[in-house]
């Protein structure tokens, strides 16, 4: 981050963020003539763009709601948390359980400026927000924001939506140690954008984010699922997001995101757990 000249901090509002790209397709206001032009690129070549939002959107809420009702979770990690839009995780998990803690991270001064709107819990729970780096594992858990609100000596979800495919080299080398850190009964849950369903079209979407500066990093389904090794795969299995559970209905679905095929959300998404 750099200085704008009057002591106030430089948010890059003149370039195209991926944050507010994504606040933007969502229908939120925290973006800016840049992100709005990127995204109408992003939308020439992928009419359904918001709907790939949408359907991402939806998934963390029908994942959020799946593990705290049926499996018990108490605790999130949520890393890459982006720009606040509500429902954010901690509404939707306390929803369930008022008692549940949440912990969002990210390493963007935007995001960091829109952090209080991570931070009202419900009494009995408690959430807080950690600016690092994703890249950097250890300073995530060693952050003592992170220590006085998570106990990692029990089950923990590790939410990574929309995330990994934005951080270049080897995605393993960010959930290994995570996952490693995390005891018994705790969850990964992420999604992935791919190529492997529509090549041309994402390659087109991956140049727009490129030209932009935010190269995205498209991975095979593979290459996604590998990222679960060692867990316990939770059905349907690694799937694209929109069919992940569907039949949770209240949870972010919608009738958009319904109608629209594989190809056109191409994000892989899964749940494990680790034993």
């Amino acid at each position: 981050m750099t200085d704008g000249g009057d002591g106030r901090p430089d948010l890059g509002l003149g370039r195209a963020h991926t944050a507010r790209i994504y606040d933007y397709l969502l229908g939120g206001k925290d973006n800016y003539a840049a992100d709005r032009e990127a995204a109408a690129l992003a939308l020439r070549v992928q009419p359904h763009a918001r709907t790939v939002a949408h359907a991402n959107r939806a998934f963390m809420h029908r994942v959020t709601r799946v593990l705290a009702a049926e499996y018990g979770v108490r605790q999130w990690l949520d890393i890459g948390t982006g720009i606040p839009t509500r429902p954010n995780l901690h509404e939707v998990a306390q929803s369930v359980a008022p008692e549940a803690r949440v912990v969002y991270v990210d390493n963007d001064r935007v995001v960091l400026a829109h952090a209080t709107a991570l931070l009202g819990s419900a009494p009995e729970g408690r959430t807080a927000y950690v600016h690092a780096d994703a890249t950097r594992p250890r300073a995530v858990l060693e952050a003592p924001e992170l220590a006085e609100t998570l106990d990692l000596d029990r089950p923990v979800a590790l939410s990574l939506n929309a995330l990994l495919h934005f951080l270049p080299g080897d995605p393993r080398d960010v959930v290994g140690p995570l996952m490693d850190a995390l005891p018994s009964g705790s969850v990964l849950a992420l999604t992935h954008a791919t190529r492997d369903l529509a090549p041309e079209m994402w390659d087109a979407i991956a140049a727009i984010y490129r030209g932009a500066g935010n190269p995205l990093y498209l991975r095979t389904h593979a290459e996604v699922r590998g990222l679960f090794d060692g867990l316990d795969m939770v059905a349907p299995g690694l799937v694209i997001a929109h069919r992940w559970r569907p039949q949770h209905v209240g949870t972010g679905a919608t009738a958009a995101t319904a109608a629209v095929t594989d190809a056109d959300v191409s994000l892989w998404a899964g749940v494990g757990v680790k034993p």
